[in-house]
């Protein structure tokens, strides 16, 4: 072998191999345990960035390791590639949007076959492709069929300049991205997919989920936002049979409600609008305010009295109407009783428009507490509530719902936060939504035989309207000969990663969506690899995807993922300059030269290209905005990819982040020439002789039983505890250990040709280019990525020798390598026996002798 470890050459050798073998091609096999790895696929924005890195590499890692315990592993991979920045893009680039796509493909696929990931590419897909989307056409249509899909008016974002729908990303300070016009909120036609009627599985299928992390079990239940409450009438005063329908979780405050609130686009909101221009100026400005629950819980809350009153169901006190900003049409039922004293959302508000604050809940404590300074939201004691007054808050619960129920004005209901699935865009590069509407105005699914609904490729972006809506011609059709228009939105993208993960069982198959045999060989996937940011939307759609999957007689498991691992962000210093204006120019690390103390801590930093200094910024994620990103095609050029993956996965446990280092980069690249050095020189050192244990020295069991120990270690770690840095550091002191014994006795070469098979084998999922070579070096005919995983020999482990430490009168003395069984009399002979002991007890009388067995003897002499 070449004595010089040469990245690019042995990389390239490994990746022919598999290339050349069809290494990583499976099929399904009946009669072997399969394993389904899984990392979420990229958006193929052009190139890879360090994130993507890590998080294929994590499951190429796991792939390999299970692919070495004998089972039939499948990895495949495909692209995300339907969105919005291909749209914005083609825009940029004066190009068409799958173009530009289908070239960003090219590219990435590319650097990932140069990381050496073990992809089964015969299953690589793209959800552009209309092969891939026709299914998802298909069936759409039969969740329409059986009810589950429906359409309805929705409010949207729209430019009233470039008359088209913006997506949230496009509305900057409330205008357009393009137009600079503010932005409006209007109702358009929507079609929707009912999540809601599987909101109760979805969320009692979490506690079945073991292998999934508690934090994004959390954020799903959250998600769903399951309560129990109930649902009352308030009358209108004035009308007869016209009421003011709401719901609240907390029923014991009904006796300190102190006004209602309704959403801008509440019948009674513009019935009031209709009354007043001041009414109608209000209601027009929350039409074009902003919707996010994160905006709504910070902005200012504002508002205006409608006129109407409502009668209390239980008082009979005419209660006033109010118009306020925080109450959304799309939650609930568009208004919401208020209780200031035990709400600090309604609390702001009463107190800015001066409305009353009656305390009903006093603290189980009896501490003072004052409403009209602070709301008290906690559950109590319900004061000033008539005959509910000194009931619990859970025992008033009860009582109201009771008395609310008898008298026909109530009920107990179940809530959930989550809300229907809207699945239209009004983009163009996306799959068409696969309806029509026919001559009479009816609306139906697309005809199977007429699928799928192709979107035109070789189009021309204005940045305005969809070319699809904007061609008329595309829209015509017919069907059983009428003639219809098709559909021109398209299907939100989550639509299409909510299920690639079970198209890739069976990629190619055209006779349906799923190749059910291929499916339910396959699915649910074992272990699922992605970012913590997809934990609600994606996981929950996708969670939600399979059951219907499952309903249409397609799966016959109830949830896709086994196992999930969410890895943590990559981050990397920032460095910035500041311009006339007093912001910021951010500089990249790549153009910076670094001076940094004993600590690491950056005492200097300076421009390569003027010398000049420049500010560290701290260290952040890796973004385009702070220009701080680390092309991982430079790091593979310089020192091959195998350092790459040996660094993304030494760095730091998957879950946690991992801050880029280049020092840590030449770190590992140092260790990988370190053990190519080791092998290279057991090789120029000839033959080895057999291991024979038996005839094996101290150190020689020593480096054994360290081999050892080190399978048993890294086994665990890469199996149950997915924490590939402890695992290398365990090869590491392996390695270390190889590199002192080095007496060149025929047993020392022999257990040292043990210990480099099984670091070889233990490094090759992680490491893989390297360790196809040094496996061949050390003398096998097979590849290292079909060997099985290292076995640890239970015997090996076991001390023949253990050192006792030798102390008199407390004070270490000696130390004393002794036979593990030996008996405490033999020991405390061998004790009192060595040269050290008799030279400190000398002229002394022997007191008392204490041994603690396997670890100290001391000796008591005066």
């Amino acid at each position: 072998m070449d004595e010089h470890y040469r990245p690019s050459d042995v990389e390239q050798q490994a990746r022919t191999f598999w290339e050349d073998n069809n290494t990583f091609t499976v099929q399904e096999q009946p009669d072997k345990p399969k394993y389904y790895c899984l990392s979420m696929f990229p958006y193929p924005s052009g190139k890879l960035h360090m994130g993507h890195v890590r998080n294929y590499t994590i499951g190429d890692v796991i792939s390999r390791y299970q692919r070495m315990q004998g089972k039939n592993v499948m990895q495949p991979m495909g692209w995300d590639a339907f969105g919005l920045p291909a749209e914005n893009a083609a825009i940029s680039n004066k190009t068409a949007p799958a173009k530009w796509t289908r070239a960003n493909i090219e590219y990435m696929k590319n650097q990932l076959k140069q990381l050496g990931f073990g992809y089964d590419w015969s299953r690589e897909l793209a959800t552009c492709d209309p092969d891939y989307y026709r299914w998802e056409q298909w069936f759409f249509a039969r969740l329409y069929e059986k009810g589950l899909v429906y359409k309805k008016m929705a409010t949207v974002n729209w430019d009233p300049v470039d008359q088209t729908v913006l997506a949230n990303e496009q509305v900057v300070d409330g205008r357009g991205w393009r137009s600079g016009a503010l932005v409006e909120r209007k109702k358009i036609p929507q079609w929707f997919i009912r999540i809601t009627d599987y909101a109760e599985e979805l969320l009692n299928d979490l506690d079945q989920m073991e292998d999934w992390p508690e934090q994004v079990k959390t954020m799903q239940r959250n998600w769903i936002g399951k309560s129990v409450g109930v649902e009352l009438s308030f009358p209108l005063k004035g009308r007869d049979d016209e009421a003011l329908t709401v719901y609240t979780t907390r029923p014991d405050t009904l006796m300190g409600v102190c006004y209602m609130a309704v959403a801008a686009e509440h019948p009674l909101a513009r019935e009031a609008a209709e009354r007043s221009s001041e009414v109608a100026e209000f209601v027009e400005t929350c039409r074009n305010q902003k919707v996010a629950e994160a905006d709504m819980a910070t902005m200012e809350k504002k508002g205006i009295d409608t006129g109407f009153q409502v009668i209390h169901p239980l008082t009979q006190e005419a209660i006033p109407v109010w118009i306020a900003n925080f109450v959304l049409t799309d939650y609930g039922t568009g208004a919401l009783m208020a209780v200031p004293a035990h709400d600090e959302r309604d609390h702001e508000f009463a107190l800015k428009y001066r409305l009353p604050i009656k305390q009903v809940i006093s603290p189980s404590d009896n501490r003072e507490i004052d409403t009209h300074e602070k709301a008290f939201t906690e559950k109590g004691t319900l004061v000033s509530s008539g005959k509910y007054s000194g009931l619990t808050s859970e025992e008033a619960f009860d009582a109201i719902a009771d008395d609310l129920e008898q008298s026909g004005i109530g009920n107990r209901t179940i809530n959930y936060r989550l809300r229907d699935w809207g699945v239209s865009r009004q983009r163009y590069w996306g799959a068409p939504i696969p309806m029509m509407t026919l001559e009479d105005g009816t609306e139906r699914p697309v005809p199977d035989d007429q699928l799928p609904v192709a979107l035109p490729e070789d189009v021309e972006m204005d940045g305005v309207r969809s070319p699809i809506k904007a061609d008329p011609e595309w829209a015509k059709t017919t069907v059983d000969g009428q003639a219809a228009t098709l559909e021109t939105d398209t299907f939100d993208t989550f639509m299409e990663s909510s299920w690639y993960y079970a198209r890739f069982c069976s990629p190619n198959y055209d006779k349906g969506m799923l190749d059910p045999a291929a499916a339910n060989y396959w699915l649910p996937v074992d272990q699922y690899i992605g970012g913590i940011e997809h934990a609600i939307l994606h996981l929950l759609y996708a969670r939600f995807f399979h059951k219907l999957l499952r309903d249409v007689g397609l799966v016959t498991s109830s949830e896709p993922f086994n196992r999930l691992l969410c890895q943590g962000m990559v981050l990397a210093d920032t460095y910035y300059r500041e311009d006339d204006n007093g912001g910021k120019i951010w500089i990249s690390p790549a153009d910076v030269t670094i001076e940094r103390d004993d600590k690491g801590q950056v005492v200097r930093a300076e421009h390569k290209d003027d010398g000049e200094p420049v500010i560290a910024g701290g260290v952040t994620k890796m973004s385009k905005s702070k220009n701080n990103g680390i092309d991982p095609q430079a790091i593979i050029d310089q020192y091959g990819a195998d350092t790459v993956r040996l660094f993304m996965m030494f760095a730091a446990p998957p879950e946690q982040s991992l801050e880029w280092s280049d020092s840590g980069v030449e770190g590992a690249h140092r260790f990988l020439k370190r053990m190519w050095r080791l092998v290279s020189e057991q090789k120029a050192g000839g033959d080895v002789p057999a291991l024979e244990p038996d005839a094996l020295n101290s150190d020689q069991k020593a480096l054994r039983r360290k081999t050892h120990e080190t399978i048993t270690k890294v086994s665990d770690d890469i199996s149950r505890r997915l924490t590939f840095n402890t695992a290398i550091a365990a090869v590491m002191e392996l390695l270390n250990d190889v590199n002192k014994l080095n007496d060149g006795e025929p047993q020392s070469r022999a257990a040292i040709q043990e210990a480099l098979e099984a670091a070889v084998l233990m490094l090759s999922p992680i490491v893989p280019h390297i360790c196809h070579k040094l496996w061949q070096a050390l003398g096998h005919d097979t590849a290292v990525v079909d060997a099985p995983w290292p076995e640890a020999d239970e015997k090996a482990m076991v001390k023949t020798e253990i050192q006792v430490v030798l102390q008199v009168n407390g004070k270490v003395r000696a130390k004393l390598d002794v036979a593990a069984d030996i008996d405490k009399a033999s020991l405390e002979q061998q004790a009192l026996a060595n040269e050290n002991v008799q030279r400190f007890t000398e002229g002394k009388t022997v007191r008392k002798v204490i041994v603690v067995p396997g670890k100290l003897v001391n000796v008591v002499a005066n």
